[in-house]
């Protein structure tokens, strides 16, 4: 028996809020999860992301132009790297090495510069050890790693404890969105994806009620955060079997909705 049969015996999950934009491509697996279990998905961003203004980055004494790579690990990093420059009138060397994530993120590079393979490079799996793999047989360049406010040190941790001559550079931040009108509706469930979700919701409405809405979080940070606002934690992901938070929504759902 799961955790929502014991809180709530027998009833179903027919609308999910999830904390995310909507997906742009018609053939999302979160369409294919709808439509499998007649569920109304509503998604709408608990948080936004704002660009640090040059002022402000000026304050982090930041030489852009001195640094021979940039480490993005995702397409907001970027967005703000490129944007920044812009405001600061800074042209990026033409020998500037990019070092990306995933290869979808190195892609998107094409966007601001002449895409060439000899000196766009991304990890093998998508992951950040995948990434540091790659950039451990360039360790001698002079690494900028633009992130938001609260980014992971993950990154940062390793070019330090491998001598690397880096700097994190804060270019955005995550900040709570207006969730007031999504809010009005009633929905059986819904599913955060960063700790800064949770915060908007509980900032948005600090006397928010949990009472029988079922709450899903995707990553240990997120389901800390739930439990730290006091809410009951139903659906944790990833798991073992089900590494997105779509498969392990398609097994709970299985279970709390079979007939």
């Amino acid at each position: 028996m799961t955790s929502a049969e014991q809180k709530e015996p027998g009833k179903r999950i027919r609308s999910i809020l999830i904390s995310q934009p909507k997906p742009e491509a018609e053939k999302s697996p979160y369409f294919d999860l709808a439509k499998k279990f007649n569920v109304e998905l509503v998604f709408h961003p608990f948080v936004r992301v704002e660009g640090v203004s040059a002022k402000e980055f000026r304050k982090q004494k930041i030489d852009i132009q001195s640094y021979t790579a940039v480490i993005l690990t995702s397409r907001n990093a970027v967005d703000h790297f490129f944007r920044i420059c812009e405001e600061m009138k800074v042209k990026v060397s033409q020998d500037c090495k990019y070092f990306c994530i995933t290869e979808a993120v190195a892609l998107y590079l094409q966007k601001f510069i002449l895409y060439r393979k000899r000196k766009v490079f991304f990890g093998a799996d998508g992951s950040t050890k995948g990434l540091l793999d790659v950039v451990a047989k360039h360790k001698d360049e002079k690494f900028l790693v633009p992130r938001s406010e609260t980014g992971k040190e993950d990154i940062p941790k390793w070019l330090k404890e491998n001598k690397c001559d880096y700097a994190a550079a804060v270019l955005y931040r995550t900040v709570c969105n207006d969730i007031s009108t999504v809010m009005q509706a009633k929905h059986d469930m819904i599913v955060f994806f960063t700790p800064t979700g949770v915060r908007s919701l509980v900032e948005n409405f600090p006397d928010f009620k949990q009472n029988g809405t079922f709450i899903g979080a995707f990553g240990p940070t997120t389901s800390k955060a739930v439990e730290e606002a006091g809410l009951r934690l139903d659906v944790k992901a990833p798991m073992p079997e089900a590494p997105s938070m779509v498969a392990v929504l398609e097994n709970y759902l299985s279970e709390v909705n079979k007939k």
